[in-house]
């Protein structure tokens, strides 16, 4: 968190050396690597007219003044004072990256979030942008200001004269002809160019271009051009649909928001299938009518080609930004926004940053997903900074989903928020059939051995005898997650984590899902030898394995990251699914959403208990948001669909509300539940997580934190309780010892001021590390 800006300061000058001026240029700085907090610069003359808010700068620092990188965050002119401040060294960038409007934004994300200003700073500025990927440096020509004065006279056609351009004699007429040419292409440039690129345009050699320059008509300097050059944006092709009546009033109550110029957070709350993004499109379509720009989020795993292509036919000029782009294309997709080329952002989480310079409009879709939540510092949350950047650019704020966050609905239901509803598919169709397998009669009858029910076989069968396609949901990676011995009961665990490993069976290798490591499958038990070792558990690959079985005619495909990790593979995955060429698609969470396939008319979730039962006040929300979710996926097309959820639950009330498609029914009974324990979102909530290699001494310093805490809460009236510490679920990552503390409270602010004044000076023990993580997501 920002604390109070300090001076650097050297030694106090004597006073006959004190600077006769009355007043200075002052830059506050805030250090990309050091003390969380400001620091005060003079502005030499030199730096005066290149020094802004928004560049980065070279500053000395410490006692032996070593140059280090820094934000420029201020200029203020200010009286001399009795001491002197040490000057800038020199300014790193040609213009200002970053907006006032977004070094206000960071600043806010940074006392918001609890966490150092140039950490946001720099999770806002990719790396691709600092350094300035894709371009190098080059010597630059033009032609020299006096110069272009007598080309206009010889030749009017070409660019006017340059105000203030003089000249005793015209030098033209000494001029060779191919001289003369090299002069008229340069001057007809929109740009300088480099010594090749000018040579190549006037069809000459290096000569005339050397005497232009010893004559000082073509004047040269350092710049940078780029060498990587990104694809054209395609021509929009489509035209608008048509739109139903939800549509039409959905569309219209944003529309009302745009044209009235204020600030409005719309909740569209629409089933899978209701048309949502065709409302955004159409929304977007009149911003961008109107010279204005839109941002577009879109969790990562819905970040798919099909989305992309969407808007791209729709609008041509859009950019995309995701992890997966690299520096160069991060940088050049950056250009194309800040110039206002791009039109349209779409992105997942950190496109909220886009340099849009005319935003007039933000969509968040999927707003539920807990992806957009950050889980490194800065651990923000798109959602809320979305709100917070649409409030200080006064422009609407569109929050869809067809399965809302509980904290969403909760603030629609009590008028913080508008709610728009979408209750009905486009062209009426039906909502698919959903239907329960229980399990627990599977198992306990030996109907079923392996991940397949009976009922599951049967449906598969009688989809594909149909023509239609079939999606298999099932959020576990690897072929068992469970490698025991029946003899000794020793587990196969991670050494570095308080976690089985997973069998991989093409790799035959047992893989911790958390740190990587590895060791080769065991044929006998680590521990007593005994050569019956235990494989059990369902993973993506022993689906795969046995829909390969079961269907063996059937192209079947699975889709998990352990599959999709080559470049281009999720693109042609998906392509392969929707020709058909692949009729059987099986995969984890990243085939649940995003995904609008027709001839989908079976939906099967092999496990839909796989987060029911886990120590998180979301699993039940999570559950029904993925099951509710993935059954969206049929039924889409004139085939209809329906869809099968195996479950040992199936009486649990996240459960049941899901197979009836009923949010309203599963907020109604979720949201009094955690009211009555006081979690979001009737109260906020910050969470710490300590952790180090001893596991005594995490514990005494986390046990020293929450005594502070309790103190702090008290010092600042905030009626919060303090939970912890205790070990966090997974006691053990990476070789560390976890341990955690929860603070909750109904006054969010002073929920945040007290842990920053509980943990503003804190000293760890050597080796253990504490985070802070406000409104967490991620509770394990």
């Amino acid at each position: 968190m920002p604390r109070p800006q300090q001076q650097l300061f050297e030694t106090e000058p004597a006073p006959w050396e004190e600077d006769d001026q009355s007043r200075q240029l002052t830059a506050s700085v805030v250090l990309a690597e050091g003390p969380a907090q400001e620091f005060d610069y003079l502005v030499p003359d030199n730096l005066r007219d290149s020094v802004e808010p928004g560049r980065r700068v070279k500053v000395p620092f410490g006692a032996g003044n070593r140059l280090v990188v820094g934000y420029c965050v201020g200029l203020e002119d200010r009286p001399v004072g009795r001491r002197k401040l040490k000057p800038l060294h020199s300014v790193l960038d040609e213009h200002s990256l970053l907006s006032p409007a977004m070094l206000r934004l960071t600043r806010w994300i940074a006392e918001r979030y609890l966490c150092d200003w140039a950490s946001v700073l720099e999770a806002v500025l990719p790396a691709g942008v600092r350094v300035a990927a894709g371009t190098r440096l080059s010597t630059l020509l033009s032609v020299d200001e006096a110069a272009v004065r007598w080309l206009t006279k010889a030749f009017p056609e070409q660019t006017p004269v340059a105000p203030g351009a003089t000249t005793d004699r015209d030098p033209i007429a000494k001029l060779t002809p191919k001289q003369l040419e090299v002069l008229k292409v340069l001057l007809a440039a929109k740009e300088a160019m480099t010594s090749g690129e000018l040579a190549r345009a006037a069809r000459c050699g290096p000569g005339p271009i050397a005497a232009l320059r010893r004559k000082g008509l073509i004047r040269s300097h350092t710049g940078r051009i780029a060498t990587f050059r990104p694809d054209e944006f395609q021509r929009a092709s489509e035209q608008h649909l048509v739109l139903n009546q939800d549509q039409e009033q959905a569309l219209r109550i944003i529309l009302d928001a745009m044209n009235a110029r204020r600030h409005q957070t719309i909740l569209v709350h629409g089933v899978t299938g209701s048309g949502k993004t065709e409302v955004y499109i159409q929304a977007i379509q009149e911003v961008v009518h109107f010279g204005r720009q839109a941002i577009v989020l879109v969790p990562e795993i819905s970040l798919t080609p099909q989305t992309v292509d969407r808007f791209r036919r729709r609008f041509g000029a859009v950019a995309v930004l995701h992890s997966h782009l690299s520096d160069a294309e991060r940088h050049a997709s950056w250009q194309r926004i800040v110039e206002g080329a791009a039109t349209v952002v779409v992105g997942a989480r950190s496109a909220i940053f886009a340099p849009t310079p005319n935003l007039g409009l933000i969509v968040l879709d999927e707003e539920h997903e807990s992806s957009f939540k950050q889980e490194t510092a800065p651990r923000y949350s798109a959602r809320d900074v979305a709100i917070a950047r649409a409030e200080a650019e006064g422009i609407p704020l569109i929050l869809g989903s067809a399965t809302p966050s509980l904290e969403s609905w909760h603030r629609a239901k009590t008028g913080q928020y508008t709610l728009v509803e979408m209750p009905r598919r486009v062209m009426d169709r039906p909502l698919p059939a959903v239907g329960t397998i229980d399990l627990r009669a599977e198992k306990g009858r030996n109907l079923s051995s392996g991940a397949l029910s009976r009922q599951m076989v049967a449906a598969m069968k009688a989809a594909l005898d149909e023509g239609g396609q079939v999606i298999l949901l099932l959020n576990r990676r690897g072929f068992s997650t469970h490698i025991q011995c029946p003899a000794c009961g020793f587990v196969v665990r991670c050494p570095e984590c308080d976690i089985a490993l997973t069998h991989h069976r093409k790799e035959e290798i047992a893989l911790c899902h958390y740190c990587d490591y590895e060791v080769p499958a065991p044929t006998a038990c680590p521990s007593c030898q005994f050569i019956g070792i235990r494989y059990s558990g369902l993973g993506t690959q022993r689906l795969e394995a046995e829909v390969r079985a079961r269907f063996p005619e059937v192209v079947s495909l699975r889709m998990d990251t352990d599959t999709m990790q080559a470049p281009g593979s999720h693109q042609r995955a998906l392509a392969a699914f929707r020709s058909g060429k692949v009729r059987i698609l099986l995969g984890t969470q990243m085939i649940a959403k995003g995904l609008d396939f027709p001839d989908v008319t079976l939906v099967g979730v092999i496990n839909a208990d796989t987060a029911l039962h886990l120590p998180d006040f979301r699993a039940a929300e999570r559950t029904f948001q993925l099951v509710t979710q993935v059954a969206g996926r049929t039924g889409r097309g004139p085939k209809g669909g329906r869809v099968l959820v195996q479950t040992f639950s199936p009486d649990h009330p996240a459960i049941r509300a899901a197979v009836r498609h009923d949010y309203a029914a599963f907020a109604a009974g979720e949201l009094p539940i955690r009211e009555m324990l006081c979690y979001p979102p009737f109260a906020a909530m910050i969470r710490l997580v300590i952790r180090g290699r001893s596991e005594p001494v995490a514990l005494e310093f986390a046990k020293t934190i929450a005594e502070r805490l309790a103190v702090s809460l008290q010092q600042h009236a905030a009626d919060a309780r303090v939970l912890g510490p205790a070990p966090c679920p997974f006691a053990r990552l990476k070789g560390r010892y976890r341990f955690q503390i929860q603070v909750q409270g109904p006054d969010a602010g002073r929920l945040r001021s007290a842990v920053a004044a509980a943990t503003a000076d804190l000293q760890p023990p050597d080796d253990v590390q504490w985070i802070v993580d406000v409104d967490p997501v991620d509770m394990l």
